[in-house]
């Protein structure tokens, strides 16, 4: 299993998480688990995703998301999870 965390934080606003998750359905990314809050306004979201039959490589998945992000006035972040994993030890 290759496992990318996903985040997402920005102004709220409607179909947030079905633009995101339309996209990684589309392309073969499964959930694995999510979580979203909206505090003030202001919306934030983790996934924790199945990247493994995604078939282009991790930076194209990376870019496609800052993409989407871009449209919608997000900031969405792609990171393998060994990565984050290992940046948030305490």
């Amino acid at each position: 299993m290759k496992k990318v965390i996903i985040t997402v934080v920005g102004k709220d606003t409607v179909g947030i998480i079905a633009r995101v998750s339309a996209y990684l359905a589309k392309n073969g990314v499964n959930i694995l688990d999510i979580a979203q809050t909206v505090v003030g306004g202001y919306f934030n979201m983790m996934m924790v995703a199945d990247a493994s039959k995604y078939a282009k490589s991790f930076e194209r998945l990376g870019a496609a998301l800052d993409r989407i992000g871009a449209e919608m006035g997000l900031k969405i972040r792609c990171q393998k999870s060994e990565i984050f994993e290992k940046m948030h030890r305490v």
